[in-house]
């Protein structure tokens, strides 16, 4: 079945359930709305984990090719409703341990940023951020910390935005590094208090409470590494493990960031496999662009059009262009073109 075709059926699929969903009783009736909802919710239930995914992407990309306002806002809930993001904590192996150490390595990270940021000069540049200097950069990931921190412990049910919550910013860049601990103490202690499976807005793809200690622990570990290169030139220790989680994490989420999704849908790559293999964990990532978006999987999939190798983090860092894909840490093979496209149009 090729991609278009798919594309055209989630489409339709898509807007026949946003139909049925906000159809008045003297338009359809009640209990045939139900009855048939019900029906291709238990069909869909039985897709694997991989295919789940895909639909959802494909049901986000729908969405976002709609206009802006009350029908895209109720195609980007088909997902939810049939059950499709649910899960996507184990898709991450993630459990109530992993919960509560995700919470842990926020705070690990945060303290390593904030003896970076200690001893520096604030008025330093961030080749990684352009425009910022360090003194920015303590702000930003500072004031996410707090923001998520808000958004967990109110569960808050529609987006908020940073400008309206308390952050309690220092005095001046000298105190910027305790004030970059306490926002994840903070942080921390209300995402491990949490049930993880309790529903909050979420930017991404996974709207639970679960979504937050992921999300601010790789804005952080990203922005750790800027304030490295900014201070030392290199980057310090980073576990695989967390790097592939990292990596999955902005795969995952990409389809729900609309700076990232509109252009993809505009690439006109339909059908081209972009592979992305970690050395250092020999794990896989298979990208196929097409029907508007892209799908991923973890395993070999599909023949690439193109590849590219390099341990973990480095993959990560080339994702956030933190690395240039030139960079000699790199290894390709296939149409080096559709790599460079893919990371023009996945620029933040």
């Amino acid at each position: 079945m090729s991609e278009a075709l798919l594309s055209a059926l989630a489409e339709a699929l898509a807007g026949l359930v946003t139909a049925v969903e906000t159809s008045d009783e003297d338009v359809l009736d009640p209990d045939t709305a139900v009855k048939w909802l019900e029906s291709t919710g238990h069909t869909l239930a039985g897709l694997t984990e991989d295919d789940r995914r895909t639909l959802d992407g494909l049901f986000r990309a729908a969405a976002l090719r709609a206009p802006e306002g009350a029908w895209r806002d109720e195609l980007l809930r088909v997902s939810e409703g049939f059950g499709l993001t649910e899960g996507f904590g184990l898709a991450f192996g993630l459990t109530e341990d992993t919960h509560a150490a995700a919470c842990d390595a926020v705070l690990d990270h945060t303290r390593r940023l904030a003896a970076v940021v200690r001893d520096a000069d604030p008025a330093t540049p961030v080749p990684g951020c352009p425009d910022w200097t360090l003194a920015d950069l303590a702000r930003h990931v500072g004031t996410v910390h707090r923001w998520a921190e808000h958004l967990v412990r109110t569960r808050a049910a529609t987006r908020v935005l940073a400008e309206d919550v308390p952050l309690d910013p220092p005095a001046g860049p000298a105190a910027y590094a305790d004030w970059l601990v306490a926002g994840a103490e903070r942080f921390a202690a209300t995402a491990r208090g949490a049930d993880p499976d309790a529903p909050v807005w979420s930017p991404g793809a996974d709207p639970h409470v679960r979504h937050y200690p992921r999300h601010v622990l790789f804005e952080t570990l990203v922005h750790l590494a800027d304030a490295e290169l900014a201070v030392d030139g290199k980057t310090g220790p980073l576990d695989p493990a967390t790097a592939t989680a990292a990596v999955d994490h902005f795969l995952t989420d990409a389809p729900y960031i609309a700076r990232i999704a509109e252009p993809v849908s505009r690439l006109g790559r339909d059908g081209t496999v972009l592979r992305l293999v970690a050395r250092d964990t020999g794990a896989v990532r298979t990208l196929v662009l097409g029907g508007g978006g892209f799908t991923w999987t973890r395993d070999t999939g599909a023949e690439p059009t193109a590849v590219v190798e390099a341990d973990a983090g480095e993959l990560l860092f080339l994702l956030h262009r933190r690395y240039g894909a030139d960079d000699p840490c790199f290894t390709h093979t296939g149409d080096r073109g559709l790599l460079d496209d893919w990371l023009a149009a996945t620029a933040l």
